[in-house]
């Protein structure tokens, strides 16, 4: 990849804008401005900033809550349909409402983060989550069941953009990842403890349950600053520099890193305003290719057919599903908590390219047992197979392409786009999601491991590292990618 400042990156605006004198200067000063940044004192004295920290952890207070809305649907199950004498499809189109919504809710999850930044975003997501508990929670009928786990969904399809986007707009190079990743830790968080605590209350009361994340995001969105990228693109520029000081510390030096920023956002506005027309410009075709590609490889890789359906692999292939899906929260748990730590030393692209191969062996083991199970091999055989198959395969996925996918879509994209790029790679991930669920019977014939396979290689080529470096100089190293291309 090329690296900032490139000589050859007026090529690309000379192709996409008439004013092209202008722009070319401005690009050319662009390698300049990103390559500033990292020698920028507020950025590197500021890991430990502990705004950051607590503003970071009431952004995942709705990766929480978006982990109990998917969560609570298992154990709820025998509860609701013996209350409410719901039958097996009713229930079916319950649990499936929540996916429905979320396709809905990633639509407009860039637009909407834009008009009201990201707190508002964050604001508008835990009111429809909150009003969808409760509904869920006095439902007397499939009606008030339906209604609610829709609009539970419209917010955790808003929250699953807004959250690791604000996270990477508010955080210093050297601790982004950890703090983004922290959305995906605390998803798998939310989904372990409603299936623990399912076991124990009814499902109403862990619907009334669900609500206290929502509420505890609303009450910390009040103490946290608004994304200071956000901001100074919309001119907001004494609230910018306030809330960007406000992030690094009352002592720190934020000078530098502010200009850098709003130089940064003049070039863009230079060049033009979001849209979906400006997005299918070809200097984005780049971050749209990565940013599509890792979330088509992360559903179609399996990784929720093997969620949804832990229970019915191991019963199927005679093995303890109590002692199965237990082994298999507690490794999902274990590897989001390694892939956090290491985010940020070993960088994006390894975990990605190691998650991917284990998906794959993963994959390769489960459709071995199924296949000796049906030569009539041992069951001990097949049983041990299809548990070390799942366990490697939620392992490795957990690591890396559970929640860096959204990671680098957080990153790579200007933020001039970011709203409509993000909508996009949302909708994408969505109907993703609901696809496999749907279709889980024929992609395990055949198994995700070609598509992990092709995953690997994916990555290895086009994924781009983005560890230790600012966002203003990913967008840069991007834009020149392109140019190269072009030329």
């Amino acid at each position: 990849m090329a690296g900032a400042g490139s000589a050859d990156q007026p090529l690309l605006l000379r192709a996409s804008g008439p004013d092209e004198d202008e722009e070319s200067g401005t690009s050319q000063n662009l390698g300049s401005v990103a390559a500033s940044v990292p020698s920028s004192s507020s950025s590197s004295s500021s890991s430990g900033n502990s705004v950051v920290l607590f503003s970071s952890l009431v952004a995942v207070c709705g990766s929480y809550a978006f982990g109990n809305a998917v969560g609570y649907s298992s154990p709820a199950e025998t509860g609701i349909m013996d209350d409410l004498g719901l039958s097996l499809a009713e229930y079916s189109v319950f649990g499936s409402t929540l996916t429905i919504g979320a396709m809905i809710g990633a639509v407009p999850s860039g637009r909407v983060a834009d008009l009201l930044g990201r707190r508002g975003a964050m604001w508008l997501s835990e009111l429809f989550c909150i009003t969808g508990w409760l509904a869920i929670l006095f439902a007397k009928g499939t009606w008030w069941l339906d209604a609610g786990r829709l609009l539970m969904g419209c917010g955790i399809g808003l929250l699953s953009y807004v959250v690791p986007v604000y996270i990477a707009e508010i955080t210093p190079k050297n601790v982004r990842g950890v703090y983004t990743s922290l959305n995906q830790l605390m998803i798998g968080l939310g989904k372990a403890f409603m299936f623990l605590i399912g076991s124990l209350v009814s499902w109403r009361v862990l619907a009334l349950i669900g609500t206290l994340p929502c509420l505890l995001q609303l009450l910390g969105l009040f103490f946290i600053p608004e994304s200071p990228r956000w901001l100074a693109k919309v001119g907001r520029e004494k609230d910018f520099e306030a809330a960007l000081q406000h992030l690094r510390g009352k002592n720190a030096n934020i000078s530098q890193e502010a200009s850098d920023i709003k130089d940064y956002m003049e070039h863009l506005r230079r060049m033009s305003e979001d849209g979906v027309t400006e997005l299918l410009q070809w200097k984005y075709a780049y971050p749209l290719i990565v940013g599509v590609g890792l979330m088509i490889f992360q559903q179609c890789g399996g990784l929720n057919a093997f969620v949804f359906y832990t229970s019915t692999i191991f019963e199927e292939a005679g093995f303890s599903t109590t002692v199965g899906t237990i082994a298999a929260a507690v490794v999902q748990i274990l590897s989001t908590t390694l892939g956090v730590l290491l985010m940020d030393k070993s960088g994006r692209r390894p975990l990605l390219l190691v998650s991917a191969a284990g998906g794959c062996l993963g994959c390769v083991f489960t459709g071995l047992s199924f296949f000796l199970q049906d030569l009539d091999s041992g069951a001990v055989l097949v049983s041990s197979l299809v548990l070390v198959g799942v366990l490697v395969f939620l392992g490795s996925f957990e690591l890396g392409m559970g929640g860096i996918p959204w990671i680098i879509m957080s990153e790579i994209f200007p933020i001039n786009v970011k709203g409509s790029a993000g909508s996009l790679v949302n909708l994408v991930s969505w109907i993703g999601s609901w696809f496999i669920s749907y279709t889980f019977s024929y992609l395990f014939e055949w198994s995700s491991a070609g598509i992990c396979a092709v995953g690997v290689i994916f990555i290895a080529k086009l994924v781009p590292e983005t560890k230790g470096r600012t966002l203003e100089e990913i967008h840069a190293s991007i834009t020149n990618k392109n140019d190269h291309n072009l030329s």
